[in-house]
């Protein structure tokens, strides 16, 4: 099976018992009735009014939210309406849950974004089953967007979905203060590789480099593409400095144990690779820019500095 069709494959392979449901309602008997109601089935989160809502979603997305429409403060359609205004949080389906049977009601509801719209009493059964049809198209949808973004040599992301992913993570770490890593790799002395074994064995180099990374990193969060030629890129999320330096020096680690022959290299007798590190504390003020800047400054250290190597630096 080829990389990127290993790659579709685990997109395809998510138990539906990883599913996490988001039920949002200022009575607490109504959350109960529903944790009874998918105890078992999913994940279930709860949150008892709108700012506490959005502050989940954008902290760590679930993968639906079941909202009711009359809360105090934020009522479900503004809240919804916060949703899909928010590129990090726009793909999240929402089902309203609500005692009123009006039709101004529902269609105001679908038309702020919602994808059903749910009347009380519910009926745990047909509740279920909606859940599921819904759960089961945002995989596909998932699926769907996911296959843009794949790199069709080694089935990691491209650089269009890495761009994209670092955006929303600066802003969303900016947010809730948190730290944030991104880790720029080089395949040491590749165009030597190419030209000693050939373009096919480089290619399968760069795939073994990319399944080695991948499987280093071992947080969901966690994300690894290839950036352009033989540079890869990892953004790491919520990590401190210190922890994404000891996840670098782990990764140039792996590559090196997987003992790919390298006989025209300076650095090893195997393909070894260079690692730049960028950190950012949940306080310093930073872009997706500046962090690839200061990432690339560390990358270009680590190979003046003799490559097979870790470097890393944080932004103040």
């Amino acid at each position: 099976m080829s990389h990127i069709h290993t790659a579709i494959a685990q997109l395809l392979d998510t138990p539906a018992s990883k599913a996490r449901l988001l039920v949002v309602d200022d009575q607490r008997i109504h959350i109960q009735v529903m944790h009874q109601i998918f105890a078992g089935q999913y994940q279930i989160f709860m949150a008892t009014n709108g700012e506490q809502a959005l502050a989940l979603c954008r902290h760590n997305p679930p993968d639906l939210v079941l909202l009711d429409i009359v809360m105090p403060g934020m009522d479900g359609f503004e809240v919804c309406a916060a949703l899909k205004a928010d590129a990090a949080t726009r793909d999240i389906p929402v089902i309203f849950i609500t005692g009123h049977t009006d039709a101004a009601q529902e269609t105001r509801g679908l038309e702020v974004g919602a994808v059903d719209f749910i009347s009380k009493p519910l009926t745990p059964a047909v509740l279920r089953a909606r859940v599921k049809t819904q759960l089961t198209l945002k995989l596909q949808a998932d699926l769907l967007r996911k296959l843009v973004f794949l790199d069709g040599l080694t089935g990691v992301f491209n650089r269009r979905y890495f761009d994209q992913q670092l955006a929303i993570e600066v802003a969303r770490c900016a947010r809730a203060q948190s730290a944030l890593a991104v880790i720029m790799v080089d395949v040491d002395y590749f165009k030597r590789f190419n030209d000693r074994y050939g373009h096919q064995a480089g290619d399968d180099c760069l795939r073994q480099v990319a399944s080695s990374l991948k499987s280093s990193l071992r947080r969901p969060a966690d994300l690894v593409a290839r950036y352009g030629g033989e540079e890869f890129a990892c953004i790491l999320p919520e990590t401190p400095f210190d922890m994404a330096m000891e996840i670098a020096r782990e990764l140039e680690n792996q590559v090196r144990l997987k003992a790919i022959a390298h006989s025209d290299s300076d650095a090893a007798p195997v393909v070894t690779i260079s690692l730049g590190v960028a950190g950012r504390t949940g306080t310093a003020p930073a872009s997706a820019t500046d962090l690839l800047a200061l990432a690339d400054a560390q990358l270009y250290k680590a190979k003046h500095a003799g490559r097979a190597r870790v470097c890393g630096d944080r932004l103040t």
